[in-house]
């Protein structure tokens, strides 16, 4: 492939010019295959490079640190990454994953080794066990900030990238939520960045050290969510080096950055494969063929369903995405690197809705490029004095937030008994969540005043609905989905229960975790326990219904028992439970207890 390398009007931007070799213009010759996209005009941070990266430091800060403690952990998700890491800190094994005193084999381990970091830095604190998730989104905008700034050394647009990416609703959602998501994506968006650097390359040596970053990301990625890591860089790089004609190139470099991820991973592989022969097995075929492909997929759902997502998740920038989607694939043949931050958008989301099991978290890879289209996209119109477009974006903004109000009136008042979540007593929630929609509203009026210029003030719009929502939050769905109120109102009773038991793993973490004892019994329902519990030593930790009674008629002989119950919307206790001496009900949780018998 050959070309020239020009700038692009007033701003300087390198663009690749296909037909005729020639000269960066920064005077460097660019290599035959791989395209230098070093910058044309390079800046310094100048004098205010403190108070830009400042606002971010306090932007990050309020957004995604200080709300960290006042939210309870939500059920199954956080409860249950809390109390694995809670059992490796307890027990010292850090290669075999438990839960509950469990085999527990759906992902390897770095995730964990990440949590445990945090909960040994912090405590038995829901910040600690947010904490990992957190750092590894702070981590992903520096790697946003870096990218922006090797492209056009330009301080306020880097801070700009990382802010957009940082205020993004998915981001921010998945980002303070303990799962694995936020450290995969950390580690993809790593691969991107290095594949960045693979099109700047002008020689072998820069092209291989890019490549090693990559197969070593990869191989981390790897660590903490399994062989998502190694397919959804390949296909993102796939359509960049076929349209580029580097397919050849990227093979072989890809081998060898394969084969340095497999080295990251080799130790602990065949360590875990020597104490757990079933693991790799399990891990294989249950939680990636069948998780992803299986008719009977977990959480399986329509082809369309991440567009919803996407849409949503874009907000408070929906109304530059179109234009920054378009943007990019007219350029593609002038600005490869541009035209791979695409395919890191888009064919992640297309792997993923073709997949039979989808989860909302799944797509944060793709908000990394993402991010840094809206910023570019969002700079070339205020530089062409386009404000219409950032005028529709506030408008989008205000319509959302004019909507999320009403939707907490309606849902407060009674007018449609079926939409009622909040009940009589809990107005102060509706007020608070009406207050922080009213700030976004506040945001999105702002950023649409004097020609578009104060258009960034857009990332503003959650600010305080990021410091809010955990006050947002009906108290019945508190009860169903996070538990820890219901626990800690409760604590004497469960501590004095010398056997305590659970029908759903969600609650029977949320017990283990504030408990801090691992011998929670399954009553009932098996779940994602359920290859656990097929080992020799997990006999005696599920309890049937039929066999409950009898069970119970033994234990209580030896001391109290405790039954926490998660059950439907609107049900009864189940028929044929032995009489409690004492039950507790608040919505969805009930907690029956059975006091010793002599």
């Amino acid at each position: 492939m050959s070309g020239e390398y020009k700038t692009d009007g007033e701003r300087g931007d390198i663009v690749w010019r296909r037909g005729k070799p020639g000269v960066c213009a920064t005077g460097a010759v660019p290599a035959a295959v791989h395209p230098s996209l070093c910058s044309a005009r390079p800046g310094s941070f100048g004098d205010k490079a403190g108070i830009w990266l400042g606002l971010l430091a306090v932007f990050f800060v309020l957004t995604y640190l200080v709300p960290l403690e006042g939210r309870l952990l939500w059920q199954p998700d956080e409860t249950r990454y809390a109390e694995i890491s809670r059992e490796m800190l307890a027990s010292g094994d850090w290669t075999v994953p438990h839960l509950l005193g469990l085999r527990y084999f759906e992902k390897p381990l770095a995730g964990y080794w990440m949590n445990n970091i945090g909960q040994w830095l912090f405590g038995s604190t829901n910040f600690a066990v947010r904490f990992a998730s957190v750092l590894s989104t702070g981590l992903s905008a520096l790697l946003v900030f870096g990218l922006a700034w090797t492209q056009r050394r330009q301080l306020r647009q880097s801070v700009l990238s990382a802010l957009i990416f940082l205020s993004l609703l998915l981001v921010f959602g998945v980002g303070t939520y303990s799962v694995l998501d936020p450290m995969l994506a950390l580690w993809l968006n790593a691969a991107m960045a290095a594949h960045v650097f693979v099109l700047r390359a002008n020689s072998r040596t820069g092209r291989f050290c890019a490549w090693l970053v990559f197969g070593l990301a990869c191989g981390l990625g790897f660590m903490t969510k399994g062989f998502l890591a190694l397919v959804v860089p390949a296909i993102a790089v796939l359509p960049v080096s076929l349209y580029y004609r580097q397919f050849k190139s990227t093979l072989g470099y890809g081998a060898l950055a394969a084969l340095l991820a497999a080295l990251v991973n080799l130790p602990w592989a065949l360590r875990l494969a020597r104490l757990e022969p079933d693991f790799w097995r399990y891990f294989f075929w249950v939680e990636h063929i069948q998780r992803f492909a299986a008719e009977n997929a977990q959480h399986s759902a329509p082809l369309w369903f991440y567009l919803p997502v996407l849409v949503l998740g874009s907000l408070p920038w929906l109304g530059l995405l179109p234009g920054a989607l378009a943007a990019v694939w007219c350029a593609r043949q002038t600005q490869p690197e541009r035209f791979l931050l695409l395919c890191w958008v888009v064919m992640p989301l297309l792997f993923f809705s073709v997949a039979k099991g989808k989860l909302l978290t799944y797509i944060l890879p793709c908000m990394a490029p993402l991010a840094l289209l809206l910023a570019a996209h969002g700079r070339e119109c205020a530089d062409a004095l386009r404000g219409k477009v950032f005028n529709a974006n506030a408008n989008i903004n205000t319509v959302f937030a004019l909507g999320a109000i009403a939707a907490l009136l309606l849902a407060g008042s009674g007018m449609l008994p079926c939409a009622r979540i909040y009940s009589t007593g809990e107005w102060p929630r509706i007020v608070i969540g009406t207050l922080a929609f009213a700030g976004w509203l506040c945001f999105a009026a702002v950023s649409r005043r004097a020609q578009g210029d104060r258009w960034a003030l857009a990332a503003l719009c959650p600010l305080l609905f990021s410091l809010l929502v955990g006050q947002i939050i009906p108290q019945r769905v508190i009860d169903g989905n996070q538990p820890q109120e219901f626990i800690r109102r409760h604590e004497t009773t469960l501590n004095q229960s010398r056997y305590v038991l659970s029908n759903h793993v969600g609650v029977a973490t949320a017990l283990a975790w504030e408990l801090e004892r691992n011998d929670i019994v399954m009553y009932d329902d098996k779940d994602e326990l359920a290859y656990g519990l097929t080992y020799a030593d997990a006999q005696g930790r599920h309890l049937s219904r039929e066999d409950f009674p009898a069970w119970l008629a033994r234990m209580r002989h030896k001391g109290d028992v405790a039954l926490l119950l998660l059950l439907d919307r609107g049900q009864d206790l189940p028929p044929g439970l032995p009489k409690a001496d004492m039950v507790h009900r608040n919505h969805r949780v009930a907690l029956l207890h059975y006091q010793q018998r002599p």
